[in-house]
């Protein structure tokens, strides 16, 4: 994208990919390390098999319990019949440590939208589901979410060949060393966190608009229909358990009866059956609540993109605009007229006329300055169409995998609550045989 005004150094780019740290100074040997473990991931398994809940003291001295999660890894090869599968190698992490991981990722790659984690803490619960973030059911539900997130890393194009998320995978003890010395909290620019109106670009590419409105609207319509979700599933709970009252009620009834006895209670196991089926039924809608959550989070990770394009844009926005007002200076200078108030202009109406020397002395220097200046226009110019190419195809790549799994999960969800139905109609239907029967 260009500034208004064409053919000059206004012209502005959009975003550059100006904190990824080049590789060209590693030695050779580093070099095909790296090339080896590229190759080793493109054929990797991952797994993250189990979970365990530890107890033990954190850095400030004081016992914690918390959760470590096996990750298992094997080469993902065609074993033949008849041979045993090598056993996986395998490592323990906390959350904490796939955090740091996420966090090194975002830094490292501004301009991909980095997969999110599962929840930290249950959100969206309706009253029967615990919020305790030691819960078995959440803790299971987080370590699908972990392993997916894994999976979605392993299946990126750019991020799967990154030498630290191999390191997570295969080194235990080491991992936390080597992406510590990558130094990449010093890439992560504060601002990011607090863009405001004084970040507000003038010229931004009306893509990156677009989508960060997507993203905001995404984020409010997945967030109302969770909500609405978990308002069902309240209400659901409650149905189906009263429906346990039919089944006390039926048994009763069955006592005071001859003829009719067993047809009641025969009914009332049904509708204990029936009652009792909602705890698996709402437990199985978790797995879909979570994978729309997964997308929920996903609008952050789009978010941040699009921040990083309006910081890098109003970078550049401002680089030209200094570089204007040099230009400026030099033709008052070279003039002799004053365009606009300035301090010089005061003082020189005071103090008078600087003399030749000192012009020519201040004309130099402010040529050098220009010069420099439409050095950094450029070069920032070429960062930003670097960090624009790469960042729309990263968020082509998410739009494609979003609409094909929020597709799937929503058929899904809607098959489900077809069988749920069909099965509340054969349970009534096997009541009704039961009556008939009476």
């Amino acid at each position: 994208m260009m500034m208004a005004d064409s053919g000059s150094h206004e012209e502005v780019a959009v975003i550059g990919n100006t904190d990824i740290t080049s590789t060209e100074s590693e030695n050779n040997i580093i070099n095909t390390m790296v090339e080896k473990e590229t190759t080793e991931m493109r054929t990797l398994e991952i797994n993250v098999a189990e979970a365990e809940k530890r107890t033990g003291k954190n850095t400030v001295n004081m016992q914690e319990t918390y959760t470590v999660y096996l990750i298992e890894t094997r080469p993902a090869e065609t074993v033949p019949d008849g041979v045993t599968p090598a056993a996986p190698d395998s490592l323990w992490r906390r959350y904490s440590e796939f955090e740091l991981l996420r966090t090194y990722l975002l830094a490292t790659y501004p301009y991909i939208v980095i997969p999110p984690l599962p929840e930290k803490r249950a959100e969206f619960v309706w009253h029967k589901l615990s919020a305790d973030n030691l819960d078995p059911d959440f803790v299971e539900r987080r370590r699908v979410g972990l392993e997916n997130f894994l999976l979605r890393v392993m299946s990126h194009p750019v991020l799967s060949k990154d030498k630290i998320f191999y390191h997570f995978l295969t080194k235990e003890k080491s991992w936390k060393d080597a992406v510590l010395e990558t130094a990449f909290q010093d890439k992560v620019d504060p601002r990011l966190k607090s863009l405001s109106a004084m970040f507000r670009v003038k010229n931004p590419d009306k893509r990156f608009t677009a989508m960060k409105q997507y993203s905001d609207d995404l984020n409010s319509v997945i967030s109302q229909l969770l909500r609405v979700r978990a308002r069902v599933a309240d209400r659901l709970y409650g149905v189906y358990k009263v429906h346990g009252n039919y089944g006390r009620v039926f048994s009763e009834w069955s006592a005071i009866e001859k003829e009719m006895g067993d047809g009641l209670q025969s009914a009332g196991h049904h509708m204990d059956t029936y009652a009792a089926s909602i705890d698996d039924i709402l437990e199985e809608e978790e797995h879909y609540a979570d994978q729309l959550k997964e997308y929920l989070f996903y609008t952050e990770a789009v978010r941040s993109v699009c921040r990083k394009h309006d910081l890098i844009q109003y970078e550049l926005e401002l680089a030209a605009q200094d570089l204007v007002y040099k230009k400026q200076q030099k033709e008052e200078l070279v003039t002799g007229t004053v365009r606009v108030f300035s301090l010089k202009g005061m003082t020189s109406k005071l103090f008078g006329q600087e003399t030749p020397e000192q012009r020519e002395i201040r004309l130099a220097a402010l040529e050098q300055s220009i010069q420099e200046g439409e050095e950094v226009v450029k070069q920032k110019n070429r960062e930003c169409q670097e960090f624009v190419q790469t960042a729309w195809e990263d968020v082509e790549r998410f739009k494609e995998q979003k609409d094909g799994d929020l597709r799937e999960a929503l058929i899904s969800y809607a098959i489900m609550q077809i069988s749920m139905c069909k099965k509340g109609i054969q349970v009534w239907s096997n009541a009704k045989e039961c009556f008939n029967k009476m």
